[in-house]
């Protein structure tokens, strides 16, 4: 399991949190997992072999974090933080397979299609994303509003329109041909989609990546009592610009970075003809970008309530991760 850079210039107290935090996350996706044991225990295995990798957390820990602002949460965040990983994890493995990225390396080992192979690898990420929704519509009994609320913000959050949506954008990016490829006989040829630029790379992001960041945030602020619009519309704006910012550091690294740091395929978006804020901006410019959008969202978290010093700090380190 890949771990965290040790985090600088962070406030005391702030690893040992984060630590903490994803101990929670841990067992939270052990708990709220199928067993491996259980039938089809091939697919099963599958779905722990992704979700047990390891990684950030980004998702999950930026939900416990909305959810705490205001101190002990009103409603038990932990089945919220293992369905937006549940639905983020499937994301990953249907992105890695031959069809999309194909890419071998993912959190530090080998992808779930090169583990298993490319069907079971299709099933696990479907039933992961379904058993998001199984989590969030059964673990808040006593709470149907708020079970309705968490399912609806998830579900749009990996809509066509949102992550869904940015992925296919992204893929029709790639390479981007001057002219349409001649269609089919008896098929209408399809409109070919223009080179990317600076709007459409941030639609595919404020989509591909933003969406779920900002589902995280919203969902932990439902979690904690956060319920004034406001509030609400405050951890949207927060999770736009820091997805933004993450997303451009993610392509930094993949420009600067080697694979055994990132635990991923290093330069595979630059080998794909991939559209990326190095490729459209220059590494310098993207790096000022990266700055800009995570000050907008330090900025941002002025306007929250409660305590912020664990999210100011989180937002910080990741403008300097290395993986």
């Amino acid at each position: 399991m890949k771990t965290s850079p040790p985090v600088v210039n962070a406030p005391p107290g702030f690893p040992t949190k984060l630590n903490d935090l994803v101990a929670q996350i841990e067992k939270a996706i052990d708990a709220h997992l199928p067993p491996a044991a259980a039938r089809p225990a091939r697919l099963h295995q599958a779905m722990r072999h992704s979700m047990q990798a390891g990684g950030k957390r980004l998702r999950p820990v930026l939900l416990l974090a909305a959810a705490r602002l205001r101190g002990a949460a009103l409603h038990d965040p932990l089945p919220a933080a293992a369905a937006i990983e549940c639905v983020h994890t499937y994301s990953l493995i249907h992105d890695d397979l031959p069809c999309m990225d194909d890419d071998d390396l993912r959190r530090g080992r080998p992808t779930c299609h090169r583990a298993f192979d490319e069907a079971t690898a299709l099933l696990a990420g479907d039933a992961l994303l379904t058993h998001a929704f199984v989590l969030l519509s059964s673990h808040y009994p006593a709470e149907p509003a708020l079970a309705r609320t968490l399912v609806r913000e998830l579900a749009s959050a990996a809509s066509s329109t949102r992550l869904i949506g940015g992925q296919m954008e992204d893929l029709l990016a790639e390479k981007h041909p001057l002219a349409p490829a001649a269609a089919p006989p008896g098929r209408p040829a399809e409109t070919q989609p223009p080179a990317p630029d600076a709007a459409r790379l941030e639609f595919i992001h404020l989509n591909k990546t933003a969406a779920m960041i900002e589902a995280a945030l919203v969902m932990g602020g439902h979690c904690g009592g956060l319920f004034a619009s406001d509030e609400i519309d405050t951890l949207r704006d927060l999770g736009r610009d820091l997805g933004l910012a993450f997303q451009i550091v993610d392509d930094i690294l993949d420009a600067t970075a080697d694979t055994a740091t990132l635990g991923k395929t290093a330069g595979k978006d630059a080998r794909a003809g991939k559209a990326t804020f190095v490729t459209l901006h220059g590494l310098e410019t993207a790096r000022r970008l990266a700055a800009a959008r995570t000050q907008s969202a330090l900025d941002t978290l002025r306007r929250l309530p409660g305590d912020t010093i664990f999210l100011r700090a989180l937002v910080e380190h990741l403008l300097s991760r290395k993986n």
